[in-house]
C-alpha cells in the first residue's frame, strides 16, 4: 500500500496545487456546478496528515475505512493520519465545499496535538461522518474562511498560533454538533444495542466463548462493521453505559441463568463464561448484583 510521508507528496498524488505552507493546505470552493475528483481513481493509500473536509457527493464510491461513502446530503469528514482511503473513477461532488489538510507535525508542541487525539470522530468510519444542518454549516464556513484568510496572508510569527486556534475552534464546534447528532439517533442506538447483543449470542452459541474466551469490544465492533469508538459513543450517549458495561451485563445475565443449576460450581460457571480467573468473575458479579455468585446460587436454590 502506498504511503505519503509529506503533505506535498500527497497533494501531488491527488493532482492538487502545492500548499502555501509545507505542512498545511486549505482549499475552499464556493462555486456552482459539479467537480470530478482531481485524481480519477486510487487504490488503497495512507498518509501522515489530518484532513477535515466538507463535500456533497453526487455519485461514485469513496472507500474510507470499512465502508463506502454514500451520503448525498453532504457531511463533514474527519480523517486521521494512516487511515486508509480508496475511490473509483466515478466520484463526482458539488463544487462547493472545503478541504483542510495538515501534517501531524504541524501540531507539534501545541496543546491541540494532545487534544486532537481525544476527538473520537477522527477514528470513525465514513458512514459515521457528521451531518450538518444549514445553520451549523454556516458556522463552520465562517471558521474555515478565517483559516483561509490567514493561510493566504504572508506568514509571520503569529500565523501558526492563529491557525491552530481556529482549528481548535472548528473541532470544538464539530464536537458539539456530534453531541447533537447522537441525541437524534435513538433508533440507531437501539438497533446497535440489539445487534451488539445478537453478536454476543451468536458468539456464545457457536462455542467460541469456551475456545477463545470473552470477545474484545474491538472484535464485536468489527463484526458489526462500525468502529469501536463510535459504538461506545453511541451506546454511552443513549443508554448511559459503555460497551464494556453492556458486555459485562450480558455475561452477568448468562451467569444468573447458569447459577440456577445447583450442580454447577461458581468456578465452572466462570470458566464456561470465558473468565480465566473465577475470582475476577466473583468480584464483577458482586459489583453488579450486590451479592456474591455463591450467595446468589444459594438464595435461589432455596426458593
Amino acid at each position: 500500500m502506498q504511503h505519503f510521508k509529506t503533505l506535498s507528496s500527497y497533494l501531488d498524488y491527488l493532482g492538487l496545487p502545492r500548499p502555501e505552507h509545507p505542512m498545511l493546505s486549505v482549499f475552499n470552493s464556493k462555486g456552482d456546478g459539479y467537480l470530478p475528483c482531481p485524481r480519477e481513481s486510487s487504490p488503497p493509500i495512507t498518509n501522515d496528515c489530518y484532513s477535515i473536509s466538507f463535500k456533497k457527493f453526487v455519485e461514485g464510491n469513496l472507500n474510507y475505512g470499512r465502508t463506502k461513502y454514500d451520503f448525498t446530503n453532504g457531511a463533514l469528514i474527519f480523517i486521521a493520519p494512516r487511515q486508509v482511503l480508496q475511490w473509483d473513477n466515478s466520484v463526482v461532488f458539488e463544487r462547493k465545499g472545503f478541504s483542510i489538510n495538515f501534517h501531524e507535525d504541524f501540531l507539534k508542541g501545541t496543546e491541540l496535538a494532545h487534544q486532537i487525539k481525544k476527538y473520537g470522530f477522527f477514528s470513525y468510519s465514513v458512514n459515521e461522518a457528521l451531518h450538518l444542518s444549514p445553520k451549523e454549516e454556516k458556522q463552520i464556513e465562517l471558521i474555515v474562511e478565517n483559516i483561509e484568510i490567514e493561510y493566504q496572508n504572508n506568514q509571520d510569527e503569529f500565523s501558526k498560533d492563529i491557525i491552530i486556534s481556529q482549528l481548535d475552534t472548528l473541532l470544538k464546534y464539530a464536537n458539539r454538533f456530534y453531541e447533537r447528532q447522537f441525541l437524534n439517533r435513538k433508533e440507531i442506538a437501539s438497533n446497535l444495542l440489539e445487534h451488539f447483543n445478537q453478536h454476543l449470542t451468536e458468539y456464545f452459541e457457536s462455542g467460541q466463548l469456551q475456545e477463545k474466551g470473552v470477545p474484545s469490544i474491538e472484535q464485536i465492533a468489527d463484526k458489526m462493521n462500525v468502529s469501536q469508538r463510535y459504538l461506545s459513543d453511541i451506546l454511552k450517549k443513549e443508554t448511559g453505559k459503555t460497551t464494556t458495561e453492556h458486555l459485562q451485563l450480558y455475561l452477568i445475565d448468562e451467569a444468573k441463568n447458569m447459577l440456577l443449576h445447583p450442580q454447577k460450581s461458581v468456578s465452572e460457571v466462570a470458566y464456561e463464561l470465558g473468565f480465566e480467573y473465577p475470582q475476577y468473575f466473583s468480584r464483577l458479579f458482586k459489583k453488579k448484583e450486590g451479592i456474591s455468585p455463591s450467595a446468589y446460587q444459594q438464595k435461589h436454590s432455596l426458593n
